[in-house]
């Protein structure tokens, strides 16, 4: 690390890092927005950085390329904040931001129910907030972000109007950043799960105490896709947590619904949007192992004309890559023969490492295996309001594969 010379516009209490003479400084111009340690000068000043700490980023020739959060800690030493290296990041920076997320948002929904900020794709790095009408989860999954969360969630409140406002800092991301896991209430107040209308289904997202967020929204359009296929159909939706794929197949017009979990708190919330729905009659579920209930269901005997298989990322990188894509490939031999004549499969993956290629051809060998024939009628991924950044391919990991089966 060098300090700023004296004609140098950055204040200069700002420290300076520099990138090595060959590192790619092309992709960090074009908008790709990481620096990862190996791409850096270290020296004793730059390894006594704080995590958070934010700095101006410079090319091996000493020329601006922008201002960074820095964190000597992880792998991803640098994360592009703004482009202008003498931005100042307070309140009105987040605002700004906030707000250029918010109208993109309120002109595709018409309720406040969505993700509102996805990451680098928002210009807010490593920060997800999902909103729940007057309620929001804010994800600082790094560690500038944990630095100003302060400030980022009165900017939150200034823009948007919430009133209580949840940091869930748990998961695989902040383990990667040296950070701690919790889940505190910020502001506000919560009485319990949150009712979220969804394609008009109801799902009942707890905040405090759910998976990641309290819902998955990236799934909202693969929802209502499914939907068209649900008419009086019999649906099983596994890794259903809450009830993401079955409710919406009821709210669609589905027959019977059965959702199948491994978690008791994730099924009874699902119960209880049934029940918020009037559809508590047609809707059951089952807890187990997916891979054992799929098993045991066969075993019954028993045929659905839509199953979806939704389950967490069985490959989160790269080295998981190998053995994600066997799970993969498992869960649709395993489901294939429960698929009635005609019928639709429906399989996801949000797994990073795995792209759509190597998904589809790990879902087809399954079926295969498991003695269809299936033919790809529709590819989905995440909504609208999970904006792909076209530079980082991470930001575009939800995948969704609809096949109907001979």
């Amino acid at each position: 690390m060098t300090q700023p010379s004296s004609s140098d516009s950055a204040p200069q209490t700002t420290p300076v890092v520099r990138m090595k003479p060959k590192a790619e400084v092309r992709a960090i111009r074009h908008g790709f927005p990481w620096v990862f340690m190996d791409e850096i000068v270290t020296d004793r000043r730059t390894k006594a950085l704080k995590p958070g700490t934010l700095a101006r980023l410079e090319d091996s020739e000493r020329r601006a390329l922008g201002l960074v959060a820095i964190n000597m800690g992880s792998k991803i030493a640098c994360r592009m904040l703004d482009r202008d290296p003498d931005a100042v990041v307070d309140l009105a920076w987040f605002e700004a931001r906030l707000t250029r997320a918010l109208k993109h948002r309120e002109r595709m929904f018409d309720t406040p129910f969505y993700r509102l900020v996805h990451a680098e794709s928002d210009g807010l790095p490593g920060v997800v907030i999902d909103r729940f009408g007057d309620a929001a989860v804010i994800q600082p999954n790094a560690a500038w972000a944990d630095v100003h969360l302060d400030m980022l969630a009165d900017a939150l409140a200034n823009v948007t109007g919430v009133t209580t406002i949840v940091k869930n800092a748990a998961g695989r991301s902040r383990v990667l950043e040296g950070l701690n896991e919790e889940t505190l209430l910020l502001r506000g107040t919560l009485d319990g799960p949150i009712p979220v209308p969804m394609n008009g289904a109801i799902y009942m997202a707890d905040l405090m105490g759910g998976q990641k967020t309290g819902l998955f929204f990236d799934q909202r359009a693969n929802h209502a896709f499914t939907q068209r296929l649900c008419k009086d159909a019999r649906v099983l939706d596994v890794f259903s947590h809450v009830g993401g794929f079955s409710l919406a197949a009821l709210a669609g017009g589905a027959q019977s619904a059965l959702a199948v979990d491994s978690s008791t708190p994730a099924l009874e919330l699902a119960e209880a949007g049934a029940a918020t729905m009037g559809k508590s009659d047609q809707f059951t579920t089952r807890k187990g192992d997916a891979f054992a209930v799929l098993e045991d269901l066969a075993k019954e005997g028993a045929k659905f004309d839509v199953v979806i298989c939704d389950p967490p990322a069985f490959a989160p990188n790269k080295k998981a890559l190998e053995a994600g894509l066997r799970a993969y490939e498992r869960i649709a031999r395993l489901a294939a023969p429960l698929v009635a004549e005609n019928g639709y499969l429906v399989v996801c993956s949000c797994s990073h490492a795995v792209d759509l290629t190597r998904f589809r051809n790990s879902s087809a060998r399954g079926i295969g295996r498991g003695g269809r024939r299936a033919v790809q009628i529709h590819s989905g991924s995440a909504g609208a309001d999970h904006p792909l950044l076209p530079q980082l391919a991470q930001s575009g990991y939800l995948k969704a594969l609809f096949f109907r089966l001979d």
